[in-house]
């Protein structure tokens, strides 16, 4: 395992991002939400996805240097065309206007189109929060899921993320696929050569495997069968011709087997109580509090404890890559 500070992971990453012709802008995204992901102990979103970032880029499958375009369309509805560019800048860039409009409004959503995605939605959520806001956010991706009671791949990992705010504590959030779990998770087995649990995949024919090549090469499978078949078509719908944007079908055959990130739409929604709720604000805010006092009294986790826990341990102590993946970056560079 070779250790890294924070700040050099994050600088680390960027020189890969900007050495393969990234722009500055688009590098210091791209670079935060990695770091990001590896700080946290999610290493499945973490500086593992610089692999990914480079392919995409030498595929032709993503725009290096775009500069998203932020269109105001309507007073509770901001669109961001990321230009073919990743996510993590267009977010960004819409961001603030999308607060403005929530505080304003009560309620206002973001719709990112044309953009590349491959990270976790927590990011973006806890960045809505950092305003004060309830938000929500999902995306399509590649066609890679079964949905229940079929064997081809027609959905995606369509993850939903949600977050609340707390003056005392970081946000109640969680951010889960719909799918059993998330690709990267399939991919870092296959990369470690561990067999999977059972019912996250099946193979070409159908038959539950164990195999992560036999997945990848069949299809994933939706958490909870019909439930999660239902919410992955739901986000398929509301992330996907809601906003003029790709199915996970489409992107796929977008992608025309390079092997690229994902090409799609993001659907974000944020909230804001104090508009909702005016001068009974803490009263409810309270409430809230009193249903999460509820869960931990009696020895339950919320939801992103274990990342939170993670993070302070990664700011004290660095973060750990393995030999391989530290040697891989490297030969980026």
């Amino acid at each position: 395992m070779h250790p890294l500070t924070l700040d050099e992971a994050h600088t680390l990453a960027l020189n890969v991002l900007s050495r393969h012709g990234f722009s500055q802008e688009q590098s210091q995204a791209l670079a935060r939400a990695v770091v990001a992901g590896e700080r946290d102990e999610c290493r499945s979103h973490g500086l593992y996805r610089l692999l990914n970032c480079i392919k995409t880029l030498a595929a032709g499958k993503v725009n290096a240097e775009a500069a998203p375009m932020i269109d105001d369309i309507a007073p509770g509805i901001v669109r961001v065309d990321a230009q073919g560019g990743f996510s993590q800048l267009a977010f960004e860039s819409g961001l603030p206007l999308l607060a403005s409009k929530a505080r304003t409004q009560g309620i206002a959503a973001m719709a990112i189109n044309h953009c590349v995605h491959f990270s976790a939605l927590w990011i973006e959520i806890e960045a809505i929060t950092g305003h004060g806001l309830v938000g929500l956010a999902c995306n399509p991706s590649h066609a890679w899921v079964a949905p229940a009671g079929g064997i081809l791949p027609v959905l995606g990992t369509n993850p939903l993320a949600f977050g609340w705010p707390r003056a005392a504590s970081p946000p109640y959030l969680f951010d889960f696929a719909t799918s059993a779990i998330a690709r990267g998770d399939i991919e870092l087995h296959r990369r470690e050569n561990k067999a999977l649990p059972e019912g996250w995949g099946i193979d070409r024919c159908g038959h539950p495997s164990r195999d992560p090549e036999a997945v990848l090469e069949g299809a994933m499978l939706t958490f909870g069968g019909h439930k999660g078949s239902a919410l992955s078509t739901m986000i398929e719908l509301i992330a996907g011709p809601l906003i003029g944007d790709l199915t996970s079908a489409q992107s796929l055959k977008h992608d025309a087997g390079a092997g690229g990130s994902p090409y799609h739409g993001v659907l974000l929604i944020a909230m804001d109580p104090k508009r909702f709720l005016g001068e009974r604000t803490e009263h409810f805010l309270q409430q809230a509090e009193e249903v999460f006092t509820s869960i931990t009294s009696q020895g339950a986790r919320l939801p992103s404890q274990r990342r939170y826990e993670a993070r302070e341990r990664s700011q004290r102590e660095g973060v750990w890559l393995p030999d391989h993946l530290y040697q891989e970056l490297s030969s980026l560079l």
